[in-house]
């Protein structure tokens, strides 16, 4: 096996041990499934691009953020993460509002949703404690 393989191989096995990331992961693929669902049995793909498209930067942003070039910048890429998440909610709520979704999908989205900004609001309130930034 080549080294730059075998470099990859590790950064997978990496961000597979992050329990945040594989949580992020795991609503990412829920969110994908959210918008197949969406286009083709609701016929609906302005939202669904959309919640998309947030849902899934989520996951991305946290990968961005284990791989950080400094503190600033990982606190960053979380606050993005965080953001999205934000963003995320909202459509989520849009969705189920228009009854897009259910109110059983919704509130399972939107637990999962919240439980990933609590673990991200964690994680940048110790790593701003850590470098020493006030909130």
């Amino acid at each position: 096996m080549n080294r730059e393989y075998t470099n990859l191989l590790q950064l997978y096995k990496d961000l597979e041990d992050n329990a945040t990331f594989m949580k992020a992961l795991d609503f990412s693929v829920r969110i994908v499934k959210l918008c197949r669902y969406l286009t083709e049995e609701k016929g609906e793909h302005v939202l669904s691009k959309q919640i998309l498209r947030s849902g899934t930067s989520i996951g991305a942003n946290i990968s961005e953020a284990l791989a950080a070039e400094s503190k600033e910048d990982f606190i960053h890429k979380f606050h993005i993460s965080f953001k999205g998440g934000n963003e995320t909610k909202y459509w989520l709520l849009l969705l189920h509002r228009t009854d897009l979704i259910t109110d059983r999908e919704f509130e399972s989205l939107v637990r999962d949703c919240q439980e990933l900004r609590k673990l991200m609001g964690a994680i940048i309130r110790t790593a701003k404690k850590n470098k020493g930034v006030k909130e």
